[in-house]
């Protein structure tokens, strides 16, 4: 049974505010002595590292399409173990969910497997009497989500939200905060959403304090923590990586079929995890899962390390923005050489993928994979599912997954003579395989999550652990 106090953020269409009010607010909560889980809906990477910043722990997704609704409410157990309040953002409008099935995956249907209250960001530079329209419609649409309340934003003037208030005073929903107008607080955006925290840590500080600022100033923080802890006791258990990764199957014949402990004999494999400035894009529970199964997680940063960590057994490469430190990465030789001659296993996803190509943007990178990358006009984004085509460091043969794909890039060829998935769901009808798989290497575009597929975690430690 989990009784901590929760609040959803949404909104009614990206663009709102939500990761201005929902990073403030953690913040802000933060400074009053308060320990705050921070969580956010969906796939996003960028986002859970300002809610780090602002709170002190690791941001978290809860993603009903990647890992199942079953897993959205033990995943958030397990992330605000011992907290006094836990914020969850949400992603794109309320009732916005995966592209053609419903509300699987929305900010509502999280906040429904949370029950949790849900604030309600509106964007109210353009309107005034209007707003208590576009509440109400939101506030009825689904009787199972309450909005508990409302913070206006973009507000212009005092007369402004005087108007705003007078129209939402028969809504049946509180207004809970007001934010000004402002371009002197923000967080600069590129392509792909915000700059990672990581390459603008102490700008970021800065931009998180003037967030809790504004958030202290312009709400009542004392009204949101109430209905915060109006929320129901939540009846899960928390998820725990040891269970996860014990109980999955692994390969053909259960787990750990044909292979030692990977900790028998006290020690444990390294695995190194790429990281720094240009791969920014991890979910938390990979390092805790690799933990649980057994080997040791030690990040390492290619742009600025020249070698791989003493005792490497294994690489995770995940994503971020390489294409916006191409020059730096070419430039590291020895780590590109390091990597090239690498030959245990190899599991890369998006950026990692890019690294381990001959180039990108003309500009050499490990050489690993026969293939050179470019970045294009073009956004490459969606949920997917997809099938292990054959055996992996990764992935048994028939490994089914639920993943995302978010790219501006484009790969040449896309896939290799052994790709590393089918797409059971193509992204376009002449595209129906995805990635590649080479001796000890798996590499693709597609994000998994592996806390809804752990076997994944267990399958690379121990392949880890064997070479």
């Amino acid at each position: 049974m989990t009784e901590v106090p929760r609040l959803v953020v949404a909104a009614p269409s990206s663009g709102a505010g939500k990761t201005t009010f929902a990073t403030g607010l953690m913040a802000a909560f933060r400074e009053r002595g308060l320990e705050v889980s921070p969580h956010k809906v969906g796939p996003d990477y960028i986002d859970p590292g300002y809610h780090g910043l602002a709170t002190g722990r690791p941001g978290r997704n809860l993603d009903a399409y990647l890992c199942g609704t079953d897993l959205v409410g033990p995943l958030f157990a397990h992330g605000a173990a011992d907290a006094d309040l836990a914020v969850v953002e949400g992603v794109m409008g309320l009732y916005d969910g995966a592209s053609g099935q419903g509300e699987l995956a929305s900010t509502a249907q999280v906040a429904k497997l949370l029950r949790a209250p849900v604030v309600l960001v509106v964007d109210a530079s353009a309107q005034s009497r209007s707003v208590a329209a576009l509440v109400h419609g939101f506030a009825s649409w689904d009787p199972q989500v309450r909005i508990g309340g409302v913070v206006l934003n973009r507000v212009a003037s005092d007369r402004h939200e005087r108007l705003l208030r007078e129209a939402l005073d028969h809504a049946g929903v509180p207004v809970l905060g007001a934010l000004r107008r402002s371009d002197a607080v923000g967080t600069p955006s590129r392509h792909l959403g915000l700059v990672p925290v990581a390459e603008r840590r102490a700008d970021a500080f800065q931009s998180v304090a003037a967030l809790a600022e504004r958030v202290r100033l312009g709400c009542d923080l004392e009204g949101l923590l109430a209905l915060a802890r109006s929320a129901p006791p939540l009846d899960v258990a928390p998820w725990d990586a040891a269970a996860a990764v014990g109980t999955a199957p692994v390969g053909p014949h259960g787990p750990g079929a044909g292979g030692p402990d990977p900790v028998a004999d006290g020690t444990r494999p390294v695995v190194a995890v790429a990281g720094g400035p240009a791969f920014t894009f991890s979910y938390t529970e990979h390092a805790e899962l690799l933990h649980a199964a057994g080997a040791e997680v030690v990040v390492f940063d290619p742009l600025r390390d020249e070698a791989l960590p003493p005792g490497t057994r294994g690489l995770v490469i995940g994503g971020g923005f390489p294409e916006m430190h191409a020059a730096d990465l070419a430039a590291n030789t020895p780590l590109r050489h390091a990597v090239a001659a690498f030959r245990g296993p190899v599991a890369a996803e998006c950026a990692g993928l890019l690294y381990l190509a001959r180039e990108l943007d003309g500009r050499p990178m490990c050489g690993v994979l026969d293939a050179s990358a470019e970045m294009t006009g073009r956004l490459t984004l969606g949920y997917r599912e997809a099938v292990a085509l054959g055996d992996s460091a990764l992935a048994a043969a028939g490994t089914r997954v639920r993943a995302h794909e978010f790219h501006r890039t484009a790969l040449v060829p896309a896939a290799g003579p052994a790709p590393a998935w089918g797409l059971v769901r193509p992204a376009e009808q002449a595209r129906r395989t995805e990635g590649f798989v080479q001796c000890h290497v798996h590499a693709s575009y597609l994000h998994v999550h592996w806390a809804g597929t752990p076997e994944l975690a267990r399958r690379f430690a121990e392949r880890c652990a064997r070479w």
